[in-house]
């Protein structure tokens, strides 16, 4: 128990994907306008790290290495990711179509998203078992949610004040990212 809760508290604060280790910047930086999307974004990122992790275990553990084909360990985790993205998309449309059109062309982007490769690699290097595998992708991407939505409601509350003109939209935007990555490291020492 204790090992699963030092994952957890690592995943979510220590190793952030996107504010720690700077994976997932792409969705980070293209659907953080409003929280709404930012949430959705973060529950589908969610739902994929987190099968996702199960998934490439069971690819890795249970076929690449019985067969000795481990180094094909990187094509085998896209297809896992590409076809879980896939299903949550068609999900998607057919449940919240302005969800949907909302994330655009940043839903289909899960797939190349490398903060869900990352896990699946991660957890493949630290010889996590499968629940570890899990419980590692699950809250990776609780991390990744809390700091894109984070990262929303400072960019809606940047847009409703004055800024300078040089600093208007992209500028102001990565530098608020920056100060928050700077927060999160400050947990660097909590595990």
């Amino acid at each position: 128990m204790p090992r699963l809760l030092i994952i957890i508290i690592s995943a979510v604060f220590v190793n952030n994907f996107v504010l720690s280790r700077f994976l997932g910047i792409c969705p980070f930086l293209g659907v953080s306008k409003k929280i709404d999307t930012a949430v959705g974004m973060g529950l589908a990122v969610t739902f994929v790290m987190t099968v996702a992790s199960a998934f490439t275990y069971m690819v890795y553990n249970w076929i690449l290495v019985p067969l000795n084909v481990e180094y094909l360990y990187n094509i085998a985790f896209i297809l896992v990711i590409a076809s879980l993205v896939q299903m949550v998309e068609m999900v998607i449309q057919k449940v919240s179509p302005a969800l949907y059109s909302a994330l655009g062309v940043y839903l289909p982007l899960i797939t190349t998203n490398c903060a869900v490769l990352g896990v699946a690699v991660l957890n493949m290097q630290e010889n996590y078992n499968l629940l570890e595998s899990v419980v590692n992708g699950c809250f990776a991407a609780l991390g990744f949610t809390l700091g894109i939505t984070l990262f929303a409601g400072v960019r809606e509350r940047i847009a409703h004040n004055r800024i300078l003109q040089a600093f208007e939209g992209f500028p102001i935007a990565l530098l608020s990212a920056g100060l928050m990555a700077i927060a999160f490291l400050g947990f660097q020492g909590l595990v």
